[in-house]
């Protein structure tokens, strides 16, 4: 199912248990989001007219008692309503971790785009004289916040369909591009996050929503892309999201005055008349090598030797022939 077809269930839902009377299909049409149209347009009200009945059928497959009836014996046209006594739940006993991920869930889904759409419907009806029960419903102000990413990523994980955004880190002062197949949207210690398989580095990764700049875009088909099986996005986060341990050391020679991103992470060791040598933690080479790189020949690595590899190999890949190691100027370690 759609999206929109979605949340105008959802709103058909709101807007029935809402009213005490029944509403006839011109009033829903003129209240419930995704049913405008001009009625008087022949084909705008038959296109209309079949959507709202496959919504009928598909409600009443779902189990939501949906009522015809007339508000009057003076009424011509048939109305339809949702008894609130038939459609509400019996007494359920929740644990309370499970209470607290059941409110995480609906303070969650009257911000997701479903909140505005749904009190303008119920504006609608006090407009047009329909008495609202406002205890009919749970509450649809939106109470909590999502950074602008969330939905476009959202829908490109139930749609599995790749996504394309800017994204900055700390340590870098530009944005770089990243492609992702997004597997899921979580929340972990108050930040969001985005779990999935990176395909430049063809590896998982998780990305903080706040750090995406600019808008999502999506790319290629849906369904473009399975995710595994028996996937733990919260672990996930919880391992990979926190502080980056850099265990490793590496001396590095900046030449005078230059290459200020490297140095404002750097220990000073000394300083020679070809630049400065500084020391540098890293995690591991193959990214701390990426990051050296973009600095050019400002930047050369005297140590360790895996370091030193890794640059080496970066600088193949931008050149496209072999690069020697001689051609770098690589000290001793």
């Amino acid at each position: 199912m759609s999206r929109s077809r979605t949340e105008r269930l959802v709103n058909l839902v709101i807007c029935l248990l809402a009213t005490r009377r029944y509403l006839t299909a011109a009033q829903i049409a003129a209240t419930v989001p995704g049913y405008e149209h001009d009625p008087e347009d022949v084909r705008e009200h038959d296109a209309f007219q079949r959507k709202f009945e496959r919504d009928k059928a598909e409600l009443r497959a779902l189990g939501v008692p949906l009522e015809t009836g007339t508000a009057s014996i003076f009424d011509s046209e048939p109305g339809y309503r949702i008894a609130a006594r038939d459609y509400a739940l019996p007494a359920i006993m929740l644990e309370p971790d499970e209470a607290a991920a059941v409110g995480v869930a609906a303070r969650l889904w009257r911000h997701a785009g479903l909140a505005a759409a749904a009190t303008s419907g119920l504006n609608k009806l006090r407009a047009g004289g329909v008495e609202v029960d406002p205890h009919a419903t749970l509450g649809i102000e939106p109470v909590i916040a999502v950074d602008p990413a969330f939905e476009p990523l959202t829908a490109a994980a139930r749609a599995r369909c790749e996504v394309i955004f800017s994204y900055r880190v700390p340590d870098d002062d530009k944005p770089t591009v990243r492609h992702l197949q997004p597997w899921g949207v979580v929340c972990w210690r108050g930040k969001w996050y985005v779990v999935g398989h990176d395909t430049d580095r063809e590896a998982p990764r998780c990305f903080r929503l706040s750090r995406i700049v600019g808008s999502v875009k999506t790319q290629g088909q849906p369904d473009a892309f399975e995710p595994p099986e028996n996937l733990d996005l919260i672990g996930y986060v919880g391992r990979n999201a926190g502080p980056v341990a850099r265990p490793n050391t590496a001396r590095v020679l900046v030449k005078p005055g230059r290459a200020a991103g490297v140095r404002r992470f750097a220990q000073p060791v000394q300083s020679t008349t070809d630049g400065d040598v500084l020391e540098l933690r890293y995690a591991e080479p193959d990214s701390f090598a990426a990051w050296l790189v973009g600095y050019g020949a400002d930047v050369t690595v005297l140590g360790p030797d895996e370091v030193r590899k890794a640059v080496v190999a970066r600088l193949e890949d931008i050149a496209c022939v072999p690069f020697s190691s001689t051609a770098y100027e690589l000290e001793p370690a």
